[in-house]
């Protein structure tokens, strides 16, 4: 059984996501930011950052949100998350994951948490060179999906598109919210749809940004 410490609508969404499309056995294991649990002793020997999400597989504990997707997307075929190493369709899949890894997440982590640039908040040119970067990516993921969807590889869904739906949740208090890119939008409403997310949401508790 594996084991995901979370906490609800922060990065282990998409993990816990893959967790309910596998149909994976596994235990949540809440992470109460608001006491600073992820600073306790006991939980940083899990994650040494200090950050959800940790998933525990076979008694060992990763981390990442994006290589946890991964993982369970290759330990579990059957589900269909991955395409087959050394296809075209691997390539690409990875390509996306790192790419909104690489640029979407990192650059969230600075939009909502300015002590990492060392501020207690954003001047006005920094905020708007991190909304830029945000919108430069869902100009490209718009472009993809207009071009080749309705999903990122296609006709086919991937644990790529689990990640890019919580990322594009992540922007929904921003000036700009990606469902302001038409196919965007069409993405997001075609997964929101999803057992997989309604169930999300009734277990972590979620209203905002449902469907």
């Amino acid at each position: 059984m594996y084991i995901l410490y979370h906490a609800p609508a922060t990065a282990s969404m998409a993990v816990h996501m893959t967790l309910l499309e596998i149909g994976a056995p596994h235990r949540l294991e809440l992470v109460d930011l608001g006491s600073k649990a992820q600073r306790d002793p006991e939980y940083l020997r899990l994650n040494p950052m200090g950050q959800v999400p940790t998933l525990v597989i076979e008694g060992r504990p990763h981390t990442e949100s994006a290589a946890l997707v991964m993982m369970l997307a290759d330990r579990h075929p059957e589900a269909g998350l991955a395409p087959k190493v050394g296809t075209a369709e691997r390539d690409q899949w990875t390509q996306w994951i790192v790419f909104m890894s690489n640029v979407l997440a990192s650059t969230f982590r600075f939009w909502f948490y300015p002590p990492d640039l060392g501020r207690a908040e954003h001047p006005p040119e920094v905020r708007d060179a991190l909304q830029r970067k945000i919108h430069s990516a869902w100009d490209r993921l718009d472009a993809h999906l207009a071009a080749n969807g309705p999903y990122l590889l296609g006709d086919t869904l991937s644990a790529a598109d689990l990640l890019l739906l919580m990322y594009m949740r992540w922007s929904r208090n921003m000036p700009r919210t990606a469902l302001e890119w038409p196919a965007l939008k069409a993405f997001a409403d075609r997964m929101r749809q999803r057992d997989s997310w309604q169930r999300l949401y009734d277990i972590e508790g979620l209203e905002e940004w449902r469907s």
